[in-house]
């Protein structure tokens, strides 16, 4: 299948979006891999966002976490990020690492450790008006590990009005992002456990209140372009969070399971046109790199995303509707599958090179010694890692 590449003009302006945590020693609840030249502090883990940025000419936008990247001075952050050219992204709240949050945040029995999460979610409002961040990013590790332990309907009940007073926190550009995920770390039910929980309680707050969408937050064989296709389809789908997995919340690198539903979602975005930057889509990777090499592990990724979206955008869709109107099943399959089966990584190269960026940027990170320049001077203080 020959390549037109005006077909591929729509990744001139697609971004995605990386998380400053991909970048300190992090992985499973049994081990972390510390590895050499992990930053220490969020200014370092700019810097290696920017390499991958640099590469791909992808990646201008990073996600903060907070407490993790705190600083004194947020402005002076941002001065950092803009002289790498990037932006800072999303501001992610933490609702798991505190004591007082170990039967609940937001849907606690108590008021007093309610009162305490919202505060802390009004506290990254603040960090995003000194950043000009747009979106809150909300992941809520609530729920119950055994029937009985506590009222599930009274939890969502404390849920919705501690979202609404979050909610009202909100100035007018910003965003409230709302996930999910079926389990862990509760196992019995998770408070926000699917993208219907979260779609319900986003259409009870407003217009500001978006679903974000963990690739890895699913129970396997859970259809993810269907729900791709529904969100968007109530103007709903905020953000994606893309990462792998084979059995739970794995964060993988991106396609490294499943390329072909990698292929799959992105086709259903391209269909609804929502791979445009005036989607509001905000297109982000959320992964752990234990034991891979972590700037090559979000180069990679972006890599990988790039394909993806190449592959769908090259589906014919005028003869795949004409395929469906007819009611030719194999041939509307087949016209997917042509798309899914070209080979489109010489083509995404060339658009590199006339980008004036690397044909591999595997190979260019590689061979840059930026690797071996952090290794030598990151030594001493803190590692940033899981909690830190």
């Amino acid at each position: 299948m020959s390549i037109d590449p005006a077909a591929l003009a729509d990744l001139d302006t697609f971004t995605i979006e990386v998380p400053s945590w991909a970048y300190g020693n992090s992985g499973t609840r049994f081990k972390v891999f510390a590895q050499p030249g992990v930053p220490r502090d969020p200014f370092e883990k700019l810097a290696d966002a920017a390499q991958v940025n640099a590469l791909t000419g992808a990646a201008p936008r990073v996600s903060l976490h907070i407490p993790w990247d705190l600083v004194d001075d947020f402005a002076k952050l941002s001065a950092y990020a803009a002289d790498l050219g990037l932006q800072l992204g999303a501001i992610n709240s933490n609702l798991f690492q505190d004591d007082d949050y170990m039967l609940g945040s937001l849907t606690h029995p108590e008021k007093r450790v309610r009162d305490k999460a919202i505060a802390h979610h009004v506290q990254c409002i603040d960090v995003m008006r000194s950043t000009g961040s747009t979106d809150l990013k909300l992941w809520l590790p609530d729920g119950l590990n055994y029937p009985g332990q506590d009222s599930i309907r009274g939890r969502q009940d404390r849920l919705a009005d501690s979202l609404q007073q979050i909610y009202a926190q909100l100035d007018a550009e910003h965003r409230l992002l709302i996930e999910y995920k079926f389990f862990e770390p509760a196992f019995y039910t998770m408070d926000i456990p699917d993208w219907g929980t979260s779609l319900l309680h986003c259409l009870a707050l407003g217009p500001q209140a978006q679903v974000v969408l963990d690739t890895g937050h699913h129970a396997p064989g859970t259809n993810i372009e269907f729900i791709v296709a529904q969100l968007l389809r109530q103007n709903r789908l905020g953000a994606f969070d893309f990462n792998s997995r084979f059995y739970a919340d794995d964060d993988l690198i991106v396609g490294a399971a499943d390329p072909f539903q990698l292929f799959r979602i992105l086709f259903e975005i391209v269909v609804q046109d929502a791979q445009k930057p005036a989607s509001g889509v905000n297109f982000m990777l959320d992964q752990c790199h234990n034991i891979e090499p972590k700037i090559q592990g979000q180069i990679r990724s972006v890599l990988n995303v790039q394909e993806a979206l190449a592959k769908a955008l090259l589906v014919d869709r005028s003869e795949l509707r004409a395929a469906q109107e007819r009611g030719d099943v194999l041939g509307a399959n087949g016209v997917l599958m042509d798309a899914y089966n070209t080979d489109v990584r010489e083509a995404l190269a060339d658009r590199r090179e006339a980008a004036g960026l690397p044909r591999d940027p595997i190979a260019a990170y590689r061979a840059s010694g930026y690797q071996e320049k952090i290794n030598a001077e990151r030594v001493g203080g803190t590692q940033a890692g899981w909690g830190a």
